[in-house]
């Protein structure tokens, strides 16, 4: 990190995607939204919403078309069964995707799970300007996606470069 440089909050939302989840047990949401308040980020919303893939392009179609939201954080169905639903959900959204991203996420994820991490198809890109980061539903992984990947990229004093400060190039045309 380089010392000179401002921080810059941004203005996130959490979405949980769980068909047993509630207020009362998110713990990656709750997770997620004390991490992201720790960073100095804002948190904007919060969401829990079943495993459907309609309900969740919905909220996340709101999200991305509201302007002041900077970026979304995901948690849940990112998984290989059935009704896991999220990639299905939100990769039509995505102007453009973030390879690196998930491959990193897999690559690190094997040092704590080993080869389970092939059935994880946690994902992350751009949509409407809006950064997207779709992490797996336990709180082990979404621990490891912010504290070794999201959190670096969405402080605008990471060096040489990071996310937070391409915001204002987004739409370029």
């Amino acid at each position: 990190m380089s010392a000179g440089k401002d921080f810059i909050p941004l203005t996130l939302c959490v979405l949980t995607v769980s068909d047993t989840r509630t207020a009362a047990n998110d713990t990656s949401g709750d997770y997620l939204v004390a991490a992201l308040t720790e960073a100095g980020h804002r948190l904007h919303e919060r969401a829990i919403r079943p495993d459907d893939r309609y309900q969740l392009r919905a909220l996340v179609s709101a999200w991305i078309a509201e302007e002041g939201i900077d970026g979304i954080l995901v948690t849940g169905g990112t998984g290989f069964t059935g009704r896991d639903s999220t990639p299905e959900a939100m990769l039509p959204l995505l102007d453009k995707e973030m390879p690196g991203f998930g491959e990193m996420f897999r690559a690190l994820s094997f040092g704590d799970i080993g080869t389970s991490t092939m059935q994880s198809r946690a994902f992350a890109g751009l949509a409407n300007a809006t950064f997207l980061f779709a992490l797996p539903g336990s709180t082990s992984a979404c621990r490891l996606g912010w504290e070794k990947l999201i959190r670096a990229q969405l402080d605008s004093r990471t060096m040489p470069c990071n996310l937070a400060n391409l915001r204002p190039r987004l739409r370029e045309r």
